[in-house]
C-alpha cells in the first residue's frame, strides 16, 4: 500500500488484486464443500500412542482376523417378547449377516433374564471407517421401525458412531448457511448499507475457501487429523475472526475518508494504522493455536493446525482482498452515508466519547467494581462439576443409539456388547480373571475363545496369541457412564497388582478415560505456555511488560467468570449432564486468544494516540474512536459462534455458547470498561520500562495525580 500513486495506477492495482483473488477463489472454492471426505470421527484414532487403551487395541488385533466395531440391535416389548418377535429377530439376525461391511455368522438374539427385550450383537469391520455409518443405516432399514408395541432400536459404539457421522455429515451445509445469515443481518444493522456489507462477507467467504483447500490438501495427505469438530470451528472461527478485520480496517478507512481526498490515500494510511494491530492480533491467535500440538491427543493437535490455517488465510485475504475492493468501491460504497473529505474528527461526540468521560470522571471505582463483579461470577465455578459428558449425552436430541442404550441399561447389564477387554499372560489369566470379578461395576468375565459366534461351551480353553489371553469383562454401568469410568480405574488397579501378569486394560470404556485423563493433562501443559507465549506478543506489540501482564490478567479473570456463568447456564438453563473432557481447554484457547483480541485493538491504538496526547488522554482517545467497532466486531463474533447451537451437539453447543458469553463479557465489561480504567487510574506507568512511561506528563495527567 506504500508509495504516491496517480489515480489510474492505483485503479489498475486494485482491479487486478481483485481479479487475481476472484481467480483463486474460484480455484478454491469447491473444497469448502469437500471437507467432510477427509474428516475422520473415530475416538480411538485420536488416543496418544502410549495410553493403556490405545496398547491394548494394538493387542486386540492379534485375537482376530479383523477388528470390528459392535452394533447392538435391541427388540423391547413390555409386556414380554412373544414368539413372533423371535421369529422376527432371528430373521432380522440372518439378513444382517448378509451386510456387506459386516463380519458373520452372527450369533443368535440374546434374550434379557425379564423377558422383555431381545439383543443382537451385530460385529462391523472397522476398516470400512466412515462407512460404518452406512452400514448402520442398512441394519436400521432391515431392523424396520416401532411395531405393534415392538420397539427396534440400532445402539452400541457403532450405533453412536453412526449418529455422529450423520451429525458431522450435515456441518458443510446448514452450520454455513446459518453462519452467513447471521454475519449478513449484523453487518447490515451495523453499516446501515445497502451495499458495505458485501466487502467483508465477499472477503470472509474467499477466506474460508483459500483456508479449506489447504486444510482439505492436509488431511487429505495425513499430515493433519480432521474431525468433524475443528470442521465446525473453522467454518465459524474463519467467519467470525474475519469479520472482526474486516471492521477493524472500514472503520479506520471510513475514519480516513474525512482527511483524504482520494480513496487510495485514505486506505494507505488506514491499512498502515490497522494492519500491525490485525496482524498482532491474528498472530496471538495462530500461536495461541499452534500451542494445541503439545496436546497428548490428536484430535487436539488436528484442531490446532487446522484453525491456525484457518487464521492465516483470513489476514492473507483481509489485508490484501477486501483493501483492493474498498478503494474499488470508494466512498459509493458506505452510501447512503458516505464520508467526506472534511477533517471531521469521529471522537468528538457520540456514546463511546461519553463512555470516556465517564471512565475519566470514575476511573478507580469503575474498575474496582468491574473487577469484584468478575470475581463474583467466577463463583458459578463450584457448579461446573467434575462430572464429563457420557457418549450418549453428546446429543441434544434423542438418537436411535441413545434410545438403545437406554433399552439394554433397563434389560441386561449395561454393558452388554461393549465390554472392557483384559490382555494379560496366559500363566496369571485364570488370577486375573478372578480379581477382575471381584472389582465393584464388573458383571461377568469370561475368556476369548477360538469360536467366532454364539455363547463359548463350558470350559473352552482361551485362545493364546504369544502367550496373551484375552478376557472379556462386562461392566454392570452403560459403557460411557461415569459408573462404568470408574470400574475401569478400579479395574485397572487390581489387575495390575496380580504378579507376573503384565495386564492391560482397554475397550471402548477406557478409551474413554484415557481421553479424559490426556485432556487434563494437556489442559495443564497448554494454558500456561499459551499465557507466556501471549504476554510476549504484547510485549513486542505495545514495547511494555506492565500492560501486557495487566491485560492478561483482564482476560484471565475474564475467563474464569465466563466459566463461573456458563455453569449456571448449562446446569439451570440447558439441563446438561456435564461438560465434555476437552471444553476447558478449548474455552480457554479461544477465549484468551480472541478475548486478547480487543485489547489489542484498543491499546494499540491507545498507545499510538498516546505518543501524540499523552498517557490519560490516549486512553480515552483510543476508548472514543474504537468503542463501536470493536463493540460490533464482539457481536460479530459471538453471534458467529452461536450459530454451533444449530448442531445437535452438546459439546459444540457448550463451545458456541461459552465463546459468545465470553466474547461479549470482554468486549462490554473488560475492554469498555475495566481496562480504559485500570489503564487511566495507572496512567504513563502502563507503559513501564518503555521511555513512554518517563515521558513528560501532560496537563491532564499532572491534573489526575494532583
Amino acid at each position: 500500500m506504500a508509495g504516491r500513486r496517480g489515480p489510474g495506477a492505483a485503479t489498475l492495482i486494485a482491479v487486478l488484486a481483485v481479479l487475481g483473488w476472484l481467480v483463486v477463489g474460484g480455484i478454491a472454492g469447491p473444497y469448502s464443500g469437500k471437507l467432510g471426505e477427509v474428516a475422520t470421527n473415530d475416538n480411538a484414532s485420536f488416543l496418544p500412542a502410549d495410553a493403556e487403551a490405545t496398547r491394548a487395541q494394538d493387542l486386540a488385533g492379534g485375537f482376530v482376523e479383523r477388528e470390528s466395531t459392535p452394533a447392538l440391535v435391541v427388540y423391547e416389548r413390555g409386556s414380554g417378547i412373544t414368539d413372533a418377535d423371535k421369529q422376527r429377530a432371528a430373521a432380522d439376525t440372518a439378513r444382517f449377516a448378509q451386510v456387506p461391511g459386516v463380519l458373520g455368522p452372527l450369533p443368535p438374539p440374546i434374550p434379557s433374564q425379564d423377558g422383555q427385550a431381545l439383543q443382537v450383537v451385530v460385529p462391523i469391520d472397522e476398516a470400512e471407517g466412515e462407512e460404518i455409518g452406512r452400514v448402520v443405516e442398512e441394519l436400521r432399514g432391515i431392523a424396520g421401525g416401532d411395531r405393534d408395541g415392538l420397539t427396534v432400536d440400532v445402539a452400541g459404539p457403532a450405533g453412536l458412531l453412526a449418529d455422529l457421522i450423520e451429525v458431522f455429515g450435515a456441518i458443510d451445509g446448514p452450520l454455513l448457511l446459518v453462519t452467513l445469515v447471521v454475519v449478513l443481518v449484523i453487518l447490515l444493522i451495523v453499516y446501515r448499507s445497502p451495499v458495505l456489507w458485501l466487502f467483508p462477507l465477499l472477503a470472509a467467504g474467499m477466506s474460508y475457501a483459500l483456508a479449506s483447500v489447504f486444510v482439505y490438501h492436509l488431511a487429505k495427505n495425513d499430515v493433519i487429523k480432521l474431525n468433524g469438530q475443528a470442521q465446525g470451528i473453522l467454518t465459524v472461527l474463519v467467519f467470525g475472526a474475519g469479520t472482526d478485520y474486516a471492521l477493524l480496517l472500514i472503520a479506520r478507512y471510513r475514519e480516513e475518508l474525512h482527511r483524504h481526498e482520494r480513496p487510495w490515500d485514505a486506505m494507505k494510511t488506514a491499512w498502515r494504522g490497522a494492519a500491525p494491530a490485525i496482524i498482532a492480533s491474528g498472530a496471538t491467535v495462530i500461536v495461541s493455536l499452534l500451542c494445541l500440538l503439545l496436546s497428548s491427543l490428536n484430535s487436539n493437535r488436528a484442531l490446532g493446525p487446522v484453525a491456525a490455517v484457518g487464521i492465516a488465510a483470513t489476514l492473507v485475504v483481509m489485508l490484501t482482498f477486501l483493501p483492493a475492493l474498498l478503494v474499488l468501491g470508494g466512498r459509493w460504497a458506505f452510501w447512503p452515508r458516505r464520508p467526506r473529505a472534511d477533517q471531521a474528527d469521529p471522537r468528538a461526540d457520540g456514546i463511546w466519547s461519553r463512555v470516556a468521560g465517564f471512565v475519566a470522571r470514575r476511573a478507580r471505582p469503575v474498575w474496582l467494581v468491574t473487577a469484584a463483579a468478575l470475581a463474583l461470577l467466577t463463583l458459578g465455578l463450584i457448579q461446573l462439576g467434575i462430572t464429563t459428558l457420557g457418549q450418549s449425552d453428546l446429543f441434544t436430541n434423542r438418537t436411535d443409539s441413545v434410545a438403545g442404550q437406554e433399552v439394554i441399561a433397563r434389560h441386561y447389564p449395561a454393558g452388554t456388547g461393549s465390554p472392557a477387554t483384559i490382555f494379560t499372560n496366559q500363566q496369571a489369566a485364570q488370577e486375573v480373571a478372578r480379581v477382575a470379578q471381584g472389582v465393584p461395576g464388573v458383571a461377568a468375565v469370561r475368556p476369548v475363545t477360538g469360536e467366532r459366534a454364539g455363547p463359548p461351551e463350558e470350559n473352552a480353553p482361551p485362545k493364546v496369541v504369544d502367550g496373551k489371553v484375552q478376557l472379556e469383562a462386562t461392566l454392570s454401568d452403560p459403557p460411557d457412564s461415569d459408573g462404568a469410568e470408574r470400574a475401569i480405574r478400579d479395574l485397572r488397579l487390581a489387575v495390575h497388582r496380580v504378579a507376573g501378569a503384565d495386564a492391560v486394560v482397554g475397550g471402548f470404556t477406557a478409551i474413554n478415560v484415557d481421553t479424559s485423563a490426556a485432556s487434563t493433562r494437556d489442559r495443564n501443559v497448554i494454558i500456561p505456555v499459551v499465557l507466556i507465549v501471549i504476554a510476549v506478543i504484547l510485549a513486542l506489540l505495545l514495547r511494555a511488560l506492565l500492560a501486557p501482564v495487566l491485560l492478561i490478567a483482564t482476560v484471565v479473570l475474564s475467563f474464569l467468570a465466563t466459566l463461573g456463568l456458563c455453569a449456571l447456564i448449562f446446569r439451570y438453563v440447558f439441563d446438561f449432564p456435564g461438560v465434555d473432557a476437552s471444553f476447558p481447554l478449548f474455552a480457554f484457547v479461544f477465549l484468551v486468544a480472541l478475548g486478547i483480541d480487543y485489547n489489542i485493538f484498543l491499546m494499540s491504538r491507545v498507545r499510538e494516540e498516546s505518543v501524540k496526547r499523552g498517557t490519560r488522554a490516549g486512553v480515552l482517545s483510543g476508548l472514543a474512536v474504537t468503542g463501536g467497532v470493536i463493540t460490533s466486531a464482539g457481536i460479530v463474533l459471538a453471534a458467529t459462534f452461536s450459530a454451533l447451537a444449530v448442531l445437535p451437539l452438546v459439546v459444540l453447543v457448550e463451545l458456541g455458547v461459552a465463546v459468545a458469553v465470553g466474547v461479549l463479557l470482554d468486549t462490554i465489561v473488560v475492554r469498555s470498561l475495566l481496562v480504559p480504567a485500570l489503564s487511566y487510574d495507572i496512567g504513563p506507568k502502563i507503559w513501564w520500562p518503555s521511555r513512554l512511561a518517563r515521558t513528560a506528563r501532560t496537563g491532564t495527567e499532572a491534573g489526575h495525580a494532583g
